[in-house]
């Protein structure tokens, strides 16, 4: 009982918006534990789905492989995993039955097994992780190899005992990240990835985590896998790992996946100084809180240790829905960030949300005057997605129907009743997103007309798309004039 195949259930090719982009990043969740479970004497080996057509796909790996335990360990850090897509529980299921009809015994770890682990043990899971799954995953495996047939002490499990769900006490997160060894990067097609970032970007990016989980409490923010905790990697740890990728996989950038990039004090400063130390220069973006951003200090050594991108979760320009959401930010904490990331030479990037609950044809507005007022650097807009476990969930619950997931990432279904129905925000992304780079393009002229020789190639590229966008811009907003004007009858 030594031989893991692990796998996850994230297929780009079934989120055709992701597969157009053409950013895949490795599984980083599951090589942490992959790496975890190989540090403790188990042989490993990976089914990546990244890249493949079909679930079916696994079959033969499974039937080369004969493993005795398969692993579909999702990357929790990967917001795309977290969104719960059913393409990919659909895809899961199928995996868990191949497997199960090949003798493996399987176990699942991901934020929607965690939300629904009753599901996938009908299915045919064996086990299902709850919450972060390593420490879970490693005495679950020692104890069927030692022939234990009581898993009750275990934390963090979920399991069936004859027709009965059982549930074991809640795991507690680790606190000490250095203790885990580095992903087991060497279990990944790493060409595979890199060519699709240069077909489609020109640079190759890589992910890394340096923290797990969020203190923060926006109330539409599932955290089944991490929590509200919040544990940093030293920043010695953290650039250990990027000289090795450095010098194995010669990345040109990096995403460093957190959901909030060095909150503990100091830590952003040290970092910059053992990258200095170690003589490693890096780019990379993160994602981060427009309160977190007021500092200069702070953001002068984020521009120092190579940040060139900060993807700030701005969520609305209406500061009644950012209090509705319990986001603890303001509107003038987001143009204050923006304006030192630009003069400190960072692109600021925003998150923006429609269709919270209460959200007006005035909220709109201001959230869109916002926007052309900052011009951020890109934007990225969604609709207001329920997820089990938050406070926004269970405003909205008993007006979801039997449809509680979004089928890809580009559905962008609003699944309750709000203000206007789901085809209006349907047409409203079109429209901000032809809107903003209509603006973009108006920039660059501007720019242009200034200084005629200082406008570089993809600027220019920018200002023709705005002339392809403009007519767009019309016909979107007289179409949402329309909508509007017949739902405020």
């Amino acid at each position: 009982m030594n031989r893991i195949l692990f796998s996850h259930s994230y297929f780009l090719r079934f989120d055709p918006k992701q597969w157009r982009l053409g950013q895949p990043y490795p599984p980083l969740g599951t090589l942490y534990a992959a790496a975890l479970m190989r540090e403790n004497g188990y042989q490993v080996s990976l089914f990546d789905t990244m890249f493949v057509e079909n679930p079916d796909e696994a079959l033969p790996v499974i039937e080369a492989g004969r493993p005795d335990f398969f692993v579909i360990y999702d990357d929790g850090f990967n917001y795309l995993t977290k969104m719960c897509l059913s393409n990919m529980r659909e895809a899961a299921y199928h995996l868990i039955g191949l497997a199960k009809k090949k003798g493996s015994i399987v176990i699942v770890s991901s934020s929607d097994s965690t939300d629904h682990y009753r599901e996938y043990l009908v299915q045919g899971a064996d086990f299902v992780l709850l919450g972060e799954g390593e420490q879970t995953l490693l005495e679950l495996l020692n104890a069927v190899k030692n022939g234990r047939q009581d898993f009750l002490p275990i934390p963090g499990l979920a399991f069936l005992r004859g027709s009965d769900i059982v549930k074991t006490m809640a795991r507690k997160v680790m606190k000490d990240l250095d203790s885990l060894p580095l992903p087991a990067w060497d279990l990944v097609d790493m060409e595979r990835y890199r060519k699709t970032w240069l077909k489609h970007h020109g640079y190759f990016s890589l992910n890394v985590g340096t923290t797990r989980g969020c203190p923060f409490k926006c109330n539409w923010c599932a955290k089944p896998i991490y929590g509200n905790r919040y544990h940093a990697r030293s920043p010695q740890n953290v650039v250990k790992e990027l000289k090795f990728l450095k010098d194995n996989y010669r990345f040109d950038h990096i995403w460093f996946c957190d959901d909030i990039f060095g909150l503990k004090p100091g830590w952003v400063n040290e970092f910059a100084d053992e990258l200095d130390r170690e003589g490693l220069r890096i780019s990379y973006k993160i994602q981060c809180r427009a309160d977190l951003l007021l500092q200069e200090n702070y953001i002068q050594s984020l521009a120092r240790s190579g940040c060139e991108n900060i993807w700030m979760g701005a969520e609305s320009g209406s500061q009644k829905i950012l209090d509705a959401m319990d986001k603890g930010t303001t509107i003038g904490q987001i143009y204050e960030a923006t304006r030192l990331l630009k003069k400190n030479g960072i692109h600021p990037s925003f998150f923006i949300q429609f269709g919270y609950l209460g959200e007006t044809k005035e909220d709109i507005e201001k959230t869109i005057r916002m926007i052309k007022e900052l011009l951020p650097h890109e934007i990225g807009i969604s609709v207001s997605y329920p997820l089990p476990g938050t406070v926004f969930y269970e405003k909205v619950k008993a007006d979801l129907g039997q449809k509680t997931n979004w089928t890809d990432s580009d559905e962008l279904q609003l699944m309750f009743g709000n203000t206007y129905p789901a085809s209006f925000y349907k047409k409203l992304h079109r429209y901000v997103h032809h809107e903003f780079h209509k603006q973009i393009g108006w920039a660059m002229v501007r720019k242009a007309l200034k200084n005629p020789f200082s406008v570089k190639l993809s600027e220019c590229r920018k200002i023709a798309a705005a002339c392809w966008h403009l007519p767009k811009v019309f016909i979107e907003r007289m179409q949402l004039n329309r909508y509007a004007h017949k739902y405020s009858k």
